[in-house]
């Protein structure tokens, strides 16, 4: 389930919450009563790893600015 950020006003506080996605915009009471917060933009971070993107092929037709072509 997704955990979203809040900002409390009033308290000027933040907090989480985890929720379903179809209620992300729902508005949220913070801990402590206040109802006036707003949801922050929140950054994701991924744990795990993943191979290396593979290289790029070579160019054909022996490169060029137009990828082959006599530009000129």
């Amino acid at each position: 389930m997704p955990r979203y950020e809040y900002r409390c006003r009033p308290c000027d506080s933040t907090f989480e919450l985890n929720r379903p996605m179809a209620e992300s915009s729902a508005p949220a009471v913070c801990p402590r009563g206040h109802e006036d917060t707003v949801k922050l933009l929140s950054t994701v971070s991924v744990g795990g790893s993943a191979a290396a993107p593979a290289a790029a092929p070579a160019p054909r037709g022996g490169g060029g600015c137009c990828g082959g072509g006599a530009c000129g």
